[in-house]
C-alpha cells in the first residue's frame, strides 16, 4: 500500500494523471502559440483585428473555467460540432491559457527595444525575418518565467473541467474517498503529484533558461 491507499485505488489514480497531463499539456501547446498570435495582432495595431483581440482577451479572461467548459459542451453540438468531454476540456484550458499568454507576450513585446528593430530596418532586413531572429529570441527569454507559472496555473486548472466529466487526480481522489470513507490518504497522494509534476515545470524552465540564455550569448559572439 501506498499513503494508505490499495493497489486498485493507486492505479485509479495513475490513470488520472494521465488525464490530467495530456489534458494540460495538449491545452498548453495550443494555447501558447495562440496567445502569442493574439499579443501580435494587438501589438502591431491591425485596425479590427487589435480591437478584437483586446475584446477576446478581457472576455475569457473574466470567464470562469468551469462556465467556459460547460459553454462550450453544450454549445458546439447545437453547431453541428460534436466533442466529448475531453476535448471540450482542452478546448477551454486552451482558449484560457492563450488570453493570458497573449498578455505574457504583450507585456514583453511592449518592453522590446525599439531601436533593434529600427537597426533592422535600416540594413533591409524583412519583417518575418526580423521577428525569428531578433524579437522572438528575446521576448522568449524574458517571458519564460511567466510562461512557466502559466503552464503550472493550467495543471492546477484541470480539476475545473471536472463538470464535464473528465476524471482527472482531483476528481479521482474524490471518488476514492467517498468508497473507501477514508478521504485523507487520496488527497494527500493528489498533492504529492501535483507537486511532482509542478517540479518537473520547474525543473524544465530552468533549463530552457540556460540553453536559451547560452543560444543567445553564442549568436552575438
Amino acid at each position: 500500500m501506498i499513503l494508505g491507499l490499495s493497489g486498485p485505488d493507486v492505479l485509479s489514480l495513475l490513470r488520472a494523471v494521465g488525464a490530467t497531463l495530456a489534458i494540460s499539456l495538449a491545452s498548453i501547446a495550443i494555447g501558447c502559440p495562440l496567445g502569442l498570435g493574439v499579443a501580435l495582432l494587438r501589438w502591431a495595431k491591425i485596425p479590427g483585428l487589435a480591437p478584437l483581440a483586446a475584446v477576446y482577451v478581457s472576455l475569457v479572461r473574466a470567464c470562469p473555467a468551469a462556465t467556459l467548459g460547460l459553454l462550450l459542451f453544450f454549445t458546439l453540438p447545437m453547431a453541428g460540432i460534436t466533442v466529448d468531454a475531453v476535448t471540450a476540456g482542452i478546448i477551454t484550458l486552451a482558449l484560457i491559457t492563450s488570453a493570458f499568454n497573449a498578455e505574457i507576450w504583450r507585456a514583453a513585446l511592449l518592453a522590446f527595444p525599439k531601436d533593434q528593430l529600427e537597426a533592422a530596418l535600416a540594413v533591409g532586413m524583412r519583417r518575418g525575418l526580423r521577428f525569428r531572429l531578433i524579437v522572438f529570441p528575446q521576448i522568449l527569454r524574458a517571458s519564460l518565467p511567466a510562461l512557466f507559472n502559466e503552464m503550472t496555473y493550467m495543471v492546477k486548472l484541470t480539476p475545473a473541467v471536472a463538470v464535464l466529466g473528465v476524471v482527472d487526480v482531483t476528481r479521482a481522489a474524490v471518488r476514492i474517498g467517498a468508497s473507501t470513507y477514508r478521504p485523507l490518504p487520496p488527497f494527500l497522494a493528489a498533492l504529492v503529484i501535483y507537486g511532482v509534476i509542478v517540479f518537473v515545470f520547474v525543473q524544465a524552465q530552468r533549463i530552457a533558461e540556460r540553453r536559451l540564455g547560452s543560444h543567445i550569448i553564442g549568436r552575438r559572439v
